[in-house]
């Protein structure tokens, strides 16, 4: 394995983990909903694949496929309650969901042991979560196993949102976004296509928690807090909600940025805050604005030109004397 990426896994792994988990929230902001609720069907795709893991010979694709599956029918039944609920209201109640997952994964136990008998069982673990058995990853072609999963699994996600924009069920999504009731006047089935998107805005969280399983190894409930949530916004919020490449530049950037400013030890934190807090500032639209990026090129080019000048009328007038 090259030293660039052995030195850097780490950083790299997460990377593919929050560029997947934004381009999950990316489908609903695109959609114009503000749904915090990624991060608990995170937390069911981590611990479903977890327990596969753990409990069974299955492979993680398995897990992976499964974990999906019950995020799909949970977005379903919760996404049919909510889908109607409008900016800070939605808002609340995904956050809500989100806190009710983490505690039932927190005190789980109780509940199967209810239905078992069995006090001994314990499939959750409570606060202690998941531990699953370390083995060391193997390399191909450069990569350890346990990445090239999530490397597949974003480019996957890049196309399909690729796709998305340019298909007639991309325009639609954006028009509800842009005008929800001059859609509807259009005869756009509104709830259908809101509830369309939170479910697979649902199940690309979902996937993104099982295939973190093998890296994280370790799966709590502390991993999936209101922090978590944040972070998935935040990403989407820092490199733009209007394109796909938005999401996939503020993770990267979100997530080697503390490893950037490691060098300011106790005072990275402060730092980091204070640039992202700028570039949202500054940069309203996100990172990946294209206006923002032709404006500041024509101004160099302005600049440059200007300079140009400048350096001609001196070279005329050393000439003449």
């Amino acid at each position: 394995m090259p030293d660039f990426i052995s030195n850097n896994i780490a950083t790299i792994n997460f990377s593919l983990i929050n560029i997947a988990l934004g381009l999950s929230i990316f489908i609903t902001l695109f959609t114009g909903m503000l749904s915090l609720a990624n991060a608990g069907f995170m937390a069911i795709g981590a611990y479903t694949a977890a327990v596969i893991a753990t409990r069974t010979d299955f492979p993680l694709f398995g897990g992976f496929l499964l974990a999906i599956i019950v995020a799909v029918v949970v977005a379903i039944i919760f996404g049919l309650l909510i889908v109607r609920l409008r900016e800070i209201f939605l808002a609340i109640a995904t956050l809500g969901f989100g806190e009710i997952v983490r505690i039932f994964f927190l005190n789980g136990d109780k509940v199967v042991k209810a239905f078992t008998g069995d006090e001994n069982t314990n499939v959750f673990n409570g606060a202690e979560g998941i531990t699953i058995k370390y083995k060391s990853p193997q390399d191909i072609l450069g990569l350890p196993e346990t990445t090239w999963p999530l490397l597949l699994y974003v480019a996957v996600l890049i196309y399909f949102m690729i796709t998305l924009q340019k298909s007639r069920f991309g325009r639609v999504l954006s028009a509800i976004r842009l005008d929800e009731s001059a859609a509807s006047t259009l005869g756009i089935n509104v709830v259908r296509y809101r509830l369309l998107a939170f479910v697979i805005g649902a199940g690309i969280a979902a996937g993104a928690g099982a295939l973190s399983t093998p890296i994280v190894r370790v799966i709590e409930p502390r991993n999936y807090v209101f922090g978590r949530a944040v972070d998935i916004l935040a990403s989407a919020v820092l490199g733009g909600m209007t394109t796909w490449i938005g999401p996939v530049l503020g993770a990267i950037l979100l997530t080697a940025l503390p490893e950037i400013l490691r060098f300011l030890k106790d005072q990275r934190e402060i730092v980091n805050g204070l640039i992202i807090m700028i570039a949202i500032i500054y940069l309203p639209r996100g990172i990946s604005d294209p206006r923002f990026w032709s404006s500041l090129w024509r101004k160099r080019k302005s600049g440059q030109g200007n300079a140009a000048e400048v350096a001609t009328e001196k070279e005329k007038e050393v000439k003449t004397g």
